[in-house]
């Protein structure tokens, strides 16, 4: 049966070993954190048509830096400029697109007096997530397993964010075909941490409260991460960080972020949340008193099996610069 997957980012002269010296101690998270970035830019979400026009100078995916010569950062920035703008029949606009710098014209269109760009654009997302764990070498933490998306498929480039206090409200069950989530509260005025980083092994940044009271975990290398039982952490009522029995079921070594196929085997964990939800990215999986890795994706037509990450990619990616 074909599987549907969601989630809850050369040298060509002489090769060059790289050795990673990231921790081999970590603090276990498991609570809900509620998330929030700014875009580096305006992103483009997607086009709409207007009479008939589309724009075909700007692709889902850009993000828009400049416009007549002015740095843009948010969309009041973005609006502001079409506003001064003297003949409102075409911007001039500097695109980033994959990491290249595009100049460009972007047509106006004027409806009943109002200027639309056709064009859907944010300057942030927010949403919920899993703190994974802390480093206690550098304050450094670690979420999700996996990058913070949108319409747009690539990994989002973010100027800035953050990670707040939240606890749960509800749990909209998944079924097999129908992947549910966790409703939740975040508190902004309760700031855990920035985050500087967003990959396609999770977002990381710097803890910014005390965390000296969680339990301190060995980092198991790949090696070390057996088939069989072991458990994940992660809330499903109020603020309230449980653990449930999961068995896993394949390990892959080699892939950089799948590395685990594990399936949820706790009765009180199905009864609650029909498997995994939404929300569940980045709770850690423990096994022989050690942290073997991360939830990352549910499988949409089986929602009580998933994947996860090795804690160790994690941590190698954040050494990257």
């Amino acid at each position: 049966m074909k599987r549907i997957i969601i989630s809850l980012f050369l040298s060509i002269l002489m090769p060059i070993s790289v050795v990673f010296a990231y921790t081999d101690k970590v603090y276990l998270g498991g609570e809900n954190v509620g998330i929030e970035v700014k875009t580096d830019g305006v992103l483009v979400v997607g086009l709409y048509k207007i009479n008939d026009f589309v724009q075909n100078s700007v692709n889902p995916g850009d993000y828009i830096i400049e416009v007549n010569g002015n740095k843009i950062i948010s969309i009041e920035d973005f609006a502001s400029e079409i506003d001064k703008d003297d003949d409102k029949e075409e911007l001039d606009i500097k695109i980033r697109r994959k990491n290249k710098i595009i100049k460009e014209k972007l047509k106006l269109i004027n409806v009943d007096n109002e200027y639309k760009t056709g064009l859907y654009v944010k300057d942030e997302i927010s949403g919920i997530g899993t703190l994974s764990f802390i480093d206690p070498t550098n304050d450094n933490f670690f979420c999700l397993g996996h990058q913070i998306g949108d319409q747009v498929d690539d990994i989002i480039d973010i100027s800035s964010g953050s990670i707040y206090y939240s606890y749960i409200t509800d749990i909209n069950r998944s079924s097999n075909g129908n992947v549910g989530e966790k409703e939740a509260v975040t508190d902004e005025n309760n700031k855990y941490g920035s985050i500087n980083k967003n990959t396609d092994k999770g977002i990381f940044g710097k803890y910014e409260k005390d965390y000296s009271y969680k339990k301190l975990y060995d980092v198991a290398s790949k090696k070390e991460v057996e088939l069989g039982e072991a458990k994940l952490l992660t809330v499903t009522k109020n603020e309230e960080i449980k653990e449930y029995s999961i068995n896993i079921d394949s390990i892959d070594l080699n892939d950089s972020v799948k590395n685990m196929m594990f399936t949820v085997t706790d009765k009180e964990l199905i009864n609650n949340t029909g498997g995994i939800v939404q929300g569940m990215s980045g709770s850690p999986i423990i096994q022989n008193n050690k942290i073997i890795g991360v939830v990352t994706h549910v499988i949409i037509n089986d929602t009580k099996r998933g994947y996860a990450i090795f804690t160790v990619n994690m941590l190698e990616e954040a050494e990257k610069e």
